[in-house]
């Protein structure tokens, strides 16, 4: 079953909680703290593996969480960081954020990876947090938790030749003869169904991957039949070969044909207008063909002079080593494989970030008589704080006057017996003399 798009949750590990503890070597009375810091979270890495050639095995498996980093130990050892998880994509694959349909990744070389989910930090030991007025703090942090988002995956075959061009012109038929491919052969639209592809021997000591390309119909652009399905695998492809039922069995004018495929190439991604194209002219042992050709040059060379067209049988395999040799001839002169991204990925490593909720800026709105505190960066600080000792609570009341959330609660009118709420944390504001 050939699979090229899915959708799928990843999740980067926890990082792992800070510990509360103190030295008790005999000798060495009133030891300090030594609690250590905890471990970091895994992160979810995608990882570019030649040997796939589809996304079926995510129609199975659709979520990925890497594991949580260990807790601290005591003596000021600091828990293991978690191994990543490297979850397998074939070539080829375009990595899209859910959420905002932003590009995250555009993969294509083996070996290639991009970090999706990264795992949270390591809470601190309480040894982090001595000061000359508190030597030995029961105050440690959890650990950070991981990044988390639905992505979704699309596969964009990498072939280095495509064959474009409505249903039922020969495309599979051509493939079946210039490789060692079988693809589904009949006489009805739609024969071909998902992308096949195949290996080309030109006989000099080249040879290219060719991909039959599901055909294409008016309309695709805008997804009509199965457009955008198809259209996406044209993306990668070098150099495309344009076949055309010349004999036009099916009523259609074949120079018409090639204009509608060019212009649905062109509203899809303005891009593929330029790629290098050879007209097939296919089904030339039918009559009518040579006539048909004749006409099709003649408007060819008004508005396309520089387009090449090969007259071929794939049937009867007339003209076609010639349009082989060809296109391997225009191979050599095309550099790498087109990219997705307006700036082709150059590294082999590469970390997707989220926009960073660091900045502690917050809005208070009131719901009765509980006040709430709007902040991703106070949420985030609130979460890795553990309340079950009494010096946490005091930090945490610290800090919330530090950043003058305190006054800004009274200013809004919150008094004794008033709850305020930060995410999921709810507490009771307490007026201090």
């Amino acid at each position: 079953m050939f699979v090229d798009k899915a959708k799928v949750y990843v999740k980067g590990g926890d990082g792992g909680d800070g510990l509360i503890a103190f030295r008790r070597e005999l000798y060495v009375p009133d030891g300090g703290p030594a609690g250590g810091d905890g471990g970091k979270g895994g992160d979810v890495i995608f990882r570019v593996d030649e040997g796939l050639r589809t996304l079926i095995d995510f129609r199975y498996q659709k979520h990925f969480k890497a594991p949580r980093g260990e807790k601290g130990g005591p003596k000021g050892q600091h828990g293991a960081n978690a191994e990543d998880l490297i979850v397998r994509v074939p070539p080829g694959t375009v990595v899209i954020d859910d959420g905002t349909k932003e590009v995250i990744a555009d993969l294509v070389r083996h070996g290639q990876e991009v970090v999706v989910a990264r795992g949270g930090r390591g809470g601190r030991g309480n040894m982090r947090f001595a000061t000359p007025a508190n030597p030995a703090p029961y105050i440690a942090e959890k650990g950070e938790e991981g990044e988390e988002r639905w992505v979704v995956l699309e596969l964009k075959l990498l072939a280095d030749v495509g064959l474009i061009g409505f249903p039922n012109v020969g495309k599979s038929t051509l493939l079946s003869v210039v490789s060692a491919a079988k693809p589904k052969i009949g006489a009805y639209h739609f024969t071909t169904l998902t992308p096949n592809l195949g290996v080309v021997d030109v006989g000099d000591g080249r040879s290219f991957v060719m991909a039959d390309l599901p055909g294409l119909i008016e309309g695709a652009h805008m997804g009509i039949g199965l457009g955008h399905e198809f259209l996406r695998h044209v993306e990668r492809t070098k150099v495309l070969l344009h076949v055309v039922d010349m004999a036009g069995t099916e009523g259609r004018d074949p120079f018409d044909d090639w204009l509608k495929i060019n212009e649905e190439l062109r509203l899809y991604n303005e891009k593929l207008a330029g790629r290098p194209q050879i007209v097939v002219a296919n089904k030339m042992d039918l009559p009518e063909a040579e006539n048909h050709l004749r006409t099709f040059r003649e408007k060819l060379a008004e508005i396309s002079p520089g387009t090449e067209v090969y007259p071929v049988s794939a049937v009867s395999k007339d003209g076609v080593q010639q349009l082989i040799y060809r296109a391997a001839d225009l191979l050599d002169t095309v550099s790498e494989t087109p990219s997705v991204d307006e700036t082709p990925e150059t590294e082999d490593r590469k970390i997707y970030r989220y926009e960073k909720p660091d900045k502690m800026e917050y809005t208070i709105r009131r719901e009765n008589d509980t006040f709430v505190i709007e902040s991703p960066g106070i949420e985030k600080m609130v979460k890795r704080i553990n309340f079950s000792t009494d010096d946490a609570v005091r930090r945490f009341a610290n800090m919330m006057r530090k950043m003058g959330i305190d006054e800004a609660l009274r200013k809004k009118g919150a008094k004794d017996g008033h709850y305020v709420r930060i995410g999921d944390f709810e507490f009771e504001f307490v007026e201090y003399e």
